[in-house]
């Protein structure tokens, strides 16, 4: 049964078990607005799977790669409208996809109307190559 990767599931420390670090480090990340978990009714944070894998990235950028907090906030920022941006050229490429097709369905149309062509009351063929 698969879990799907936005839902709330995991309680501070399992969620800071899971990323490797300490739970003070999470609660560091939220008030740098770097995480945002879920609150329950009685204020509990819940942490999703894909909040574990940001976790994960900012650990990997801060400890491996040696880059500040500030710095991790612009990657994130930054990886953010790469996506938005990546959404928004699919959207127009499907877009152009789809004019396209209509060209097309419109060049067809254009074409079969030609290939009739009245004459006074009477309908003469005009016989088109192929």
């Amino acid at each position: 049964m698969r879990r799907e990767k936005h839902r709330p599931v995991y309680m501070i420390g399992i969620a800071a078990e899971l990323a490797g670090m300490h739970p003070q480090t999470l609660r560091i990340y939220e008030r740098k607005q770097l995480v945002e978990p879920k609150r329950t009714g009685g204020n509990t944070r819940l942490y999703s799977d894909a909040d574990i894998e940001r976790l994960k990235l900012i650990q990997e950028l801060t400890q491996e790669e040696g880059i500040n907090l500030a710095g991790v906030v612009r990657i994130i920022e930054l990886e953010q409208e790469r996506e938005r941006l990546r959404l928004e050229i699919e959207e127009l490429r499907e877009e152009i996809r789809e004019m396209k097709r209509e060209a097309i369905r419109s060049e067809v149309m254009a074409v079969r109307s030609k290939a009739i062509v009245p004459v006074g009351t009477v309908a003469v063929a005009r016989i088109l190559p192929d």
